[in-house]
């Protein structure tokens, strides 16, 4: 495979992963919206152990960069398959923990969280989730 190849299949992915942190929030309010709160004392929590979840990416974007400089080093030697496997496999492990927040906003919504507060911890995932895009200087 070339390397615009592996570019290629790295950008899908994280086109995928966008999908996958953002979507459930809308059809969680699609679905679940109109409905009474389940326990809307729980409301608050959900919202900072939300805001509280953005902090579990920090060491994975620590590895991401390591994994992202050692791509780099290695492009035009015999190491660099390897190299983009193990920057491929760094980055769909801190991509998962980024979505968290955007999923406890879809959950948020049967607790009766209001729509701000999960636009909020939406768009805290979309940022993060922009930290794990490839940068142009790679390859």
């Amino acid at each position: 495979m070339t390397r615009g190849e592996v570019k290629r299949r790295l950008a899908l992915a994280w086109w995928q992963y966008l999908a996958v942190g953002l979507v459930p929030l809308p059809v969680m309010a699609w679905a679940f919206g109109a409905s009474a709160a389940l326990i809307p004392v729980l409301a608050m929590p959900l919202f900072i152990a939300g805001a509280a979840s953005m902090f579990l990416s920090l060491p994975r974007f620590s590895a991401y960069k390591r994994a992202l400089i050692a791509t780099d080093k290695a492009l035009g030697s015999a190491e660099e398959p390897a190299a983009w496997i193990e920057l491929a496999r760094v980055r769909r492990l801190a991509m998962l923990f980024a979505c968290f927040p955007a999923w406890v906003a879809a959950l948020s919504v049967l607790v009766g969280l209001e729509a701000v507060p999960q636009i909020l911890l939406a768009l805290s995932t979309l940022v993060l989730l922009y930290l794990y895009r490839l940068p142009r200087q790679l390859g």
